[in-house]
């Protein structure tokens, strides 16, 4: 699967937003990386070859007098210089460091052309290296040995009050940055919460290709078989394999309700198509009716279905067992004659 990265920003409740999704499709977009010397009107630079690095320009210095202050500026700016000079021999006209890079080396890297983004947080450099094949490194001796980084657009884009940095047409093209925005923080909890949840199941299918057919089809499929069944079996456990089949009937119901549409009513239809041997048929909620899921393409992952089934069926069985439990009688103590 390809990177994924969730910006959780402006979820103040003062704002009064309306939640909105944006997404870069083919891109992705890094949140603290705001600081360019090209300035706002440099932020686009087209054709790209990024270093990423994770290097310190500068040290700590103690001295004992104010005299040496000077010839230490001097001796570090020296040595910025030497290695802004070894960083620029990698070919590249943009530079993304995790740590600091001050304000003399930024300098230098404007006067080359170069956009020099610094301190960038370490989940977003990993992401970058990632995503834009290159490599970070902390050592600029042997150009040669580096591997760049590449994208076809780098610009600066504004979401609502947030800036970030848009990096398009890197080599992974199947990776993106997907921007949640809403008014509050229970907002953004409910869309990540489901868009953690549509990931997994295309997670899941990426795995186990199989699919079935959705709508609640496959539930009502699946209830008709156990309730043949059912009709078929003597004793007690014809009444539990009937609960089953209704429990499994309340998935197409659930489905209804949540649209809101007339669940009875769409349930009995469906009902009655499966016992017509539509055995395709399912819920049309764009239409509030019945139809055949294998003309309108609605399917499901199969094993995201079957783990469905499997779970609700072992908790149904571990609610059951807690019962007995509960409603069995206690054991009755026994005078101990033998105490220690």
């Amino acid at each position: 699967m390809a990177p994924v990265n969730i910006f959780k920003q402006g979820a103040d409740e003062e704002k009064a937003e309306t939640a909105r999704m944006s997404s870069f499709v083919g891109a992705i977009a890094i949140g603290d990386l705001v600081k360019s010397t090209l300035g706002p009107k440099g932020m686009r630079l087209e054709n790209v070859n990024i270093l990423i690095a994770n290097t310190i320009f500068g040290s700590r210095v103690r001295v004992d007098s104010t005299a040496k202050v000077a010839e230490i500026e001097m001796a570090e700016k020296e040595k910025m210089k030497e290695k802004v000079e070894r960083i620029l021999k990698h070919g590249i006209n943009c530079f993304i460091n995790r740590q600091l890079i001050y304000n003399y080396p930024e300098q230098l890297f404007a006067a080359a052309g170069v956009m020099a983004i610094e301190h960038a947080d370490f989940a977003g450099v990993e992401r970058l290296a990632l995503v834009t094949g290159g490599e970070i490194t902390s050592t600029f001796d042997h150009p040669e040995l580096v591997q760049l980084g590449h994208c076809k657009l780098i610009e600066e884009v504004m979401i609502g009050e947030d800036t970030l940095i848009h990096f398009s047409g890197v080599a992974m093209g199947e990776a993106c940055t997907i921007v949640l925005r809403g008014a509050t923080q229970q907002i953004l909890d409910e869309a990540e919460r489901s868009l953690h949840d549509a990931l997994c199941v295309l997670a899941q299918t990426v795995k186990e290709t199989r699919t079935v057919y959705g709508g609640g089809c496959s539930e009502m499929l699946m209830a008709k078989a156990v309730t043949d069944l059912a009709n078929r079996t003597p004793g007690k456990e014809a009444v539990a394999m009937e609960s089953f089949a209704k429990a499994l009937r309340m998935l197409p119901t659930i489905i209804a309700d949540n649209a809101g549409y007339d669940s009875a009513d769409l349930v009995a239809q469906l009902r009655a198509a499966h016992q017509e041997n539509k055995s395709t048929f399912g819920l049309d909620m764009s239409q509030g009716t019945i139809g055949d899921m294998a003309q309108l393409g609605i399917t499901e992952s199969f094993q995201v279905k079957r783990q469905v089934l499997l779970s609700a069926a072992e908790a149904a069985e571990m609610i059951l067992r807690v019962d007995n439990i509960i409603k069995a009688a206690p054991r009755k103590r026994v005078p101990d004659h033998h105490p220690c």
